[in-house]
């Protein structure tokens, strides 16, 4: 972990005392205007190597250091800074606390020893900071994975809806060079976790498109709901919950929930949740087409067309790349983690256990063999030759 201190002014002789004095206890950067200070925070940055802790003073020529340290701030959220200035006014302590967010506030002349034992204190704030968001970050990937997995063995339809929806959102990403959305990918993934509160037999009527009374629409137009709540409960998802709670909601203030917004004032992430889970309905699990995509001019006031244009060019270049899959037969007992399903998996009674499509993992691939001791199946069963040389190639071994 970089912790590397920018210090930031524009009297070198200043610098110079800071880089002989505290050279020895420190590893210091300078900088002697703002504009330098922000250049060097972005160079940092792209080499994922942050600045700890900034110490900026207020007054220099150009972009002053709060300005500067608003946007530091901006940029590298998790640097801790702090203000030196010889202008000890109360306005300027106020705005170096509200725009900069500054840890600490010196004056000059302010020895540098102690000014020393105030940038170790920033060091230790940033290790906390960083401590805190790393587990923060492993609980909610933990959070994810945990239910991912659940719902790739307890339902295996939401899990490869969810798999195809992150696909085309990583896809989008590329194409039109959209910033990670990280946020729109786990709602993507969890898209359907509500569905855990349903009837099995309520979902399976939906997915067989049988028609619903009133009462179970009404259950199944809900679900979005319970997924928001269940999200609600793991730290940092409080956005994610809401893209999910507002997957259905069309850009025409149609669909769930029916007061909540509409137009641009849906968020970005779900609107572009929409029409690609609409986009997955269309496909019925099959293969993306150019006649799927043409559909959604059905019901096209429901999308924001400026996304919906994008969505479509992207994916209409995806359809006309896509050659047909060369398929392989094997039995069961030879499908192994990776293999993309062309058929679907079932029990000698037509139970199905995994649908076509489904990209298999290891928890999938251990259920199967357990429900093997058990139970007998169709086979065999078709899978992608490219899969299958894939999976070949990823063995160890022991395999």
């Amino acid at each position: 972990m970089s912790e590397q201190i920018l210090v930031v002014d524009d009297d070198h002789h200043l610098l110079s005392a800071f880089r002989r004095q505290l050279g020895e206890r420190f590893d210091i950067a300078t900088a002697q205007n703002g504009k330098d200070a922000i250049a060097a925070v972005h160079e940092a940055l792209d080499a994922q190597a942050p600045f700890a802790v900034v110490l900026c003073d207020m007054r220099m020529p150009g972009i002053d250091g709060i300005e500067t340290l608003e946007q530091i701030r901006d940029l590298s959220p998790d640097t801790v800074r702090l203000m030196l200035t010889g202008n000890a006014d109360q306005q300027t302590a106020i705005d170096s606390i509200n725009r900069g967010q500054i840890f600490r506030f010196y004056t000059k002349p302010y020895p540098l020893d102690q000014l020393g034992d105030g940038l170790q204190a920033a060091l230790e704030q940033y290790r906390l900071v960083i401590a805190e968001r790393e587990l923060l970050e492993k609980t909610v990937t933990g959070s994810i994975k945990m239910l991912t997995d659940l719902m790739s063995l307890s339902d295996p339809v939401a899990y490869g809806l969810a798999t195809r929806l992150r696909d085309w959102i990583q896809t989008l990403q590329k194409s039109f060079n959209m910033p990670y959305r990280w946020q729109l990918e786990v709602a993507a993934s969890l898209v359907a976790v509500g569905h855990v509160a349903l009837p099995p037999d309520l979902v399976a009527k939906k997915r067989q498109h049988v028609a619903l009374n009133e009462t179970e629409q009404l259950i199944f137009e809900r679900t979005p709901e319970i997924a928001r709540d269940l999200l609600a409960n793991i730290p940092r998802l409080s956005k994610v919950a809401e893209i999910v709670f507002l997957q259905d909601r069309g850009f025409d203030g149609s669909g769930f929930p029916e007061d909540g917004p509409k137009g641009n004032a849906i968020p970005l992430d779900a609107r572009i949740l929409k029409i690609l889970k609409d986009l997955a309905a269309a496909t019925d699990g099959g293969p993306l087409t150019a006649a799927a995509l043409a559909s959604l001019d059905k019901h096209k006031q429901q999308y924001d067309p400026v996304l919906l244009g994008k969505v479509r060019t992207c994916l209409k270049a995806l359809v006309s790349g896509q050659a047909p899959a060369a398929t392989v037969q094997l039995p069961l007992a030879a499908l192994r983690s990776g293999h993309v399903l062309l058929s679907d998996v079932r029990l000698i009674n037509g139970h199905l256990i995994f649908p076509a499509h489904t990209a298999l993992t290891q928890n999938q691939i251990s259920r199967l063999q357990n429900l093997r001791k058990i139970f007998s199946f169709i086979e065999p069963v078709k899978v992608t030759e490219a899969s299958v040389r894939h999976a070949e190639s990823e063995a160890t071994p022991d395999d």
